[in-house]
């Protein structure tokens, strides 16, 4: 394939992810989540940094997608207080008491498994402390997804999460999990297993200030 070719397909490619992220948006609205598309990392990092004041308590979730863009750099800078449970030198005890801390916190930043034509979000958990402050606890949630994590429907979301999300996190993490080797979720009983807590946000959360935003670039898994 020419490099024109290329620059064709390449083109064509972000029309229609930008098509597809602005119709997600609107479904999400419909769904009572306040949901924005944008283009660029930096419309994106005004926007977030807008919604957060110095001193705000913020937490993150332990997504890829937020350490690609750069978003705890970001929120250090404000200055805000982060609440990371994976900071070095952090015991079990110390760990444990950060979590705890982010379901109260002042914003709750993460990502998201899949999210459907429907304005549906889906996500997997292992400990259940990323998608219960997704449901209620956090002042404000704020969930950012690159458009490779839209999925058409329910089937394709769960499809998206066993041979996508799950398989790719276990290994990140060296769990030792059979997904890790067969590339695709085998509901498995290990110990070390990671999808133990399985959330669908149909709606917004009746308590929670929860805004959704959808981003033309692929991020995280």
């Amino acid at each position: 394939m020419s490099e024109v070719d290329n620059l064709f397909v390449n083109s064509m490619h972000e029309w229609h992810a930008s098509v597809l992220g602005q119709k997600v948006v609107k479904a999400l609205n419909k769904n009572d989540f306040d949901a924005q598309y944008i283009e660029s990392e930096e419309q994106l990092l005004a926007k977030l940094s807008a919604m957060i004041k110095p001193g705000d308590s913020v937490a993150f979730g332990g997504s890829q997608t937020i350490k690609q863009l750069g978003i705890p750099e970001m929120v250090s800078g404000i200055p805000a207080t982060i609440l990371d449970h994976n900071a070095p030198g952090l015991d079990a005890v110390q760990k444990l008491e950060v979590m705890r801390r982010q379901q109260v916190c002042d914003v709750f930043i993460c990502s998201a498994n899949a999210i459907t034509a429907e304005g549906h979000i889906y996500n997997v958990d292992g400990n259940g402390n990323r998608v219960s402050a997704l449901i209620f606890g956090p002042k404000k949630v704020v969930v950012i997804a690159g458009t490779n994590k839209i999925c058409h429907d329910e089937a394709s979301a769960w499809d998206r999460i066993k041979s996508v999300a799950a398989p790719v996190n276990m290994k990140r993490l060296n769990r030792d999990t059979p997904c890790t080797v067969t590339g695709h979720c085998m509901d498995c009983s290990s110990i070390d297993r990671g999808c133990k807590a399985y959330l669908i946000l149909k709606n917004r959360p009746g308590l929670t200030d929860f805004s959704v935003f959808i981003i033309n670039k692929t991020l995280g898994f």
